[in-house]
């Protein structure tokens, strides 16, 4: 019982990490010139000042929604960790983890819903910037971190502890 404890703390942990790192790290795009847009800033490299300028991301209402769905879903990954270790310490034996499977699964769910939102919606989003570039690795992580939480949340639900 020990491992499976450690092995599915260990799960929620790398989940955490990989929302961390999607959600604020530069690159859910990746422009030509191997500069990278965020879902925060976009900063560009000027080759005539040799700077980056930096400005506020658009005011497109799909950006925004991915935006929320990703800090909704770091909340979520978060209270439903803290969650799972308040209910390790204080539920009776034979109690199941529904509280704490049902929150990661709001978590694959916020994940999925602000990848597919930024996929679909990415020239929409990146309409001021120029054509051509691909997915950066943050939004390659955000996928990563779906199937994860959404195992992790099946895992709790069947989770039942014992002593």
């Amino acid at each position: 019982m020990s491992l499976l404890l450690l092995v599915v703390s260990a799960l929620h942990i790398l989940i955490l990490i990989l929302l961390f790192v999607a959600t604020l790290d530069k690159s859910w795009w990746t422009l030509p010139g191997q500069e990278s847009l965020n879902l925060w800033y976009d900063c560009t490299w000027n080759n005539d000042t040799k700077t980056w300028a930096c400005s506020n991301v658009s005011e497109n209402g799909w950006l925004k929604a991915v935006q929320v769905l990703m800090v909704l879903s770091l909340i979520l990954c978060c209270l439903s960790f803290i969650l799972f270790m308040f209910q390790l310490y204080t539920m009776r034996r034979g109690g199941l983890f529904y509280a704490t499977g049902l929150c990661q699964l709001c978590t694959s769910v916020t994940v999925f819903s602000g990848a597919l939102i930024y996929a679909i919606h990415a020239e929409e989003i990146l309409d001021k910037h120029p054509r051509g570039g691909s997915f950066g690795y943050c939004f390659a992580l955000a996928w990563v971190a779906f199937p994860l939480a959404l195992v992790s949340g099946i895992i709790y639900i069947h989770l039942r502890k014992r002593e």
